[in-house]
């Protein structure tokens, strides 16, 4: 499998576990909702629904036609299929999205794991920013180290482009920056486990400050303290 085949894949079932979808539909979702995608077509995408449905992890089932499809489309039977996610595809596509390796770190995979961080872990979302901030980091190292020994053989132009690049990949380094941040710090504030939970919601168990019934908040100007 190609690595372009496999990012298609991976957003099929991505697509396809929030919800069923006719091959229009999907296609549609593809083009706005992921970018990388624009230029697939019904040619490239059919063959990869059809592998997916003969390894188990899609079943067609038949349906009505999606709105807005073109005329060609409504005419043929593949407008009619509706590409329904399985068990054992639900349960594929958990473990793609476990996946943090460097795989999920190069330009056309980031976008699209990206697209499906709602559905990740935070552990996996970390390594996979960290990942991306990595090798980025090192991309502008090189690109920084050969603009600074090629300056003065470049014209205005092509100088000014070798700028934009750097400034593009100095945004996304910042931009990953305040992602990873983020993350810790929802690390850091994430709600109590049950058990905690439960262990400081029992009866007697205030944590230390005086119970006051009615769910309001306590007046601050009152001593309950005896």
């Amino acid at each position: 499998m190609s690595r372009r085949s496999g990012v298609l894949e991976f957003a099929v079932l991505g697509l396809l576990r929030e919800s069923p979808m006719h091959g229009y539909e999907l296609r549609k979702r593809l083009n706005t909702s992921l970018g990388v995608f624009r230029a697939f077509s019904y040619g490239t995408l059919y063959p990869c629904l059809k592998a997916l449905v003969a390894s188990g992890w899609l079943m067609e089932e038949t349906g009505g036609a999606p709105d807005g499809a073109p005329a060609a489309a409504l005419t043929g039977r593949r407008a009619k299929i509706v590409y329904r996610l399985t068990a054992a595809g639900k349960e594929h596509f958990e473990e793609l999205l476990s996946h943090s390796g460097p795989d999920a770190w190069e330009d056309e995979h980031f976008g699209v794991r990206f697209a499906f961080f709602g559905q990740t872990s935070r552990e996996v979302r970390m390594r996979v920013l960290e990942g991306r901030r990595s090798r980025l980091e090192e991309r502008l190292e090189k690109m920084r180290t050969s603009l600074a020994r090629t300056r003065e053989r470049l014209d205005d132009y092509t100088l000014e482009l070798q700028r934009h690049g750097v400034e593009s990949v100095e945004r996304e380094v910042r931009w990953l920056n305040g992602l990873i941040e983020s993350e810790r710090a929802g690390r850091d504030q994430r709600a109590p486990e049950p058990a905690e939970r439960d262990k400081k919601d029992s009866p007697g168990n205030t944590g230390g400050l005086p119970r006051h019934r009615g769910g309001t908040r306590p007046d601050p100007s009152d001593d309950t303290t005896t």
